[in-house]
């Protein structure tokens, strides 16, 4: 093979050319590409081939005119992006392919909308057949760009943005490039829609935590909470902690760290004349925190922005403490609470770590409390295109010690 392959990303349309990809395409030999992009070079002197099925034929022609011809195939965007590129690279190899770059449709739109899209992820339902690319992305990502196909369009996608446990602006281009480019604000809710011309591209922007589907329950579901991503006690491990904390009805209970409030939320529904203290360092998370107690209408729990042991001497005296880990300062903070901590009380301590394991039932047990450890480990299913595999969560360790007169 004596001459490389010129691969030229066209952008949006032949205005996206430079002088630099013009003068490639005048030069060459054999002209490769869609039919559409063939009809704007057609003074060019060149042998034409049209990209049509099956590719394998296109591809062969392409390596048998390649070895005395100069070759120049034409790419709709860009050609490393969902384009014949990667095709291109792997029949002939990298060595035997130069590749020249123009602008995708995934940066098109996001021109388009004046909207940053250095964060942004894209998922391709082109050709597939499910949709659960799409699910997994929107619980991954908050700015999405989905390359859509006639089968996966944005009626579909609406279904699935309709379903999400959080509301999606959603945003429909057009033919992006052509004279008939349109740039549409689609309500997911509307009860009918309009055809929509192909190609198009759909971009979704996260907005707020929609209204939990139900009310505040025992294991409540994780997504029904304001959190951060992976930082809340999960709804088997919060059900396990709470029945081992034996909350009475008039309980004082001291949740610390309580990150979003998961647990210290879920209590209150067992203390009608008792009260939560929430204590958490990070002020987002006390936000979140005051957030959660706002959308499931909690009445008896209070938040308090600190780093415990620091301010637990102003709070009144609990019959019950749960420490959702305690990191390096676990020592101060239990000792604090084993001291404060009523007679017949109970701490529980939950964590992932060995070190932490070891740590607290060894202070809990110099202090003459009883104790007992149980350990989760817990897998839940996830759907699969034929079914379903299980997941495991993290294993954690459920830590009880009871204190005596």
């Amino acid at each position: 093979m004596s001459n490389r392959v010129q691969v030229i990303g066209m952008g949006l349309s032949p205005r996206d050319l430079t002088q630099a990809h013009l003068e490639i395409i005048q030069q060459a030999q054999v002209l490769v590409g869609g039919k559409r992009h063939l009809e704007s070079f057609e003074s060019v002197d060149a042998v034409k081939r049209e990209i049509a099925s099956p590719i394998s034929e296109v591809l062969d022609f392409i390596q048998e005119s390649m070895a005395d011809k100069r070759v120049v195939v034409l790419a709709s965007g860009d050609p490393l992006f969902f384009g014949i590129g990667k095709t291109l690279i792997n029949r002939l190899g990298a060595e035997n392919v130069v590749v020249h770059p123009n602008v995708t449709s995934m940066a098109a739109a996001f021109a388009r909308l004046n909207l940053p899209w250095q964060e942004a992820y894209w998922v391709s339902l082109h050709g597939k057949k499910g949709l659960s690319p799409l699910k997994k992305a929107m619980e991954e990502h908050d700015l999405l760009c989905v390359l859509t196909d006639p089968a996966n369009n944005p009626e579909v996608i609406a279904e699935v943005v309709k379903e999400h446990d959080y509301s999606w602006n959603m945003r429909v281009l057009e033919k992006l490039g052509d004279p008939e480019e349109r740039v549409l604000e689609i309500d997911p809710f509307a009860s009918a829609f309009a055809a929509f011309a192909q190609p198009n591209v759909v971009v979704l922007q996260k907005g707020d935590l929609a209204d939990p589907p139900g009310p505040l329950r025992l294991g409540t579901p994780d997504h029904w909470f304001i959190h951060e991503k992976g930082l809340i006690t999960k709804a088997p491990v919060r059900t396990l902690s709470l029945s081992m904390l034996q909350l009475e009805s008039s309980s004082i209970l001291w949740d610390l760290g309580a990150g979003s409030g998961s647990v210290g939320l879920e209590a209150s529904l067992f203390l009608p004349q008792g009260f939560v203290f929430a204590v958490e360092k990070n002020a987002a998370r006390v936000e979140q925190i005051q957030a959660n107690a706002e959308r499931f209408n909690v009445q008896n729990l209070s938040v308090t922005r600190g780093e415990a042991p620091e301010g637990l001497d102003d709070l009144p005296r609990p019959d019950r403490v749960f420490i959702g880990g305690g990191g390096k300062g676990l020592p101060e903070v239990l000792e604090t609470a084993m001291q404060a901590l009523k007679p017949h009380g109970k701490i529980v301590v939950n964590t992932v770590l060995l070190e932490t394991l070891n740590q607290a039932v060894s202070l809990l047990e110099e202090k003459g409390f009883a104790v007992s450890l149980t350990q989760a480990q817990i897998s839940q299913s996830k759907t699969m295109p034929w079914g379903r595999r299980m997941e495991a969560l993290n294993p954690v360790w459920i830590i009880l010690g009871e204190k005596g007169k």
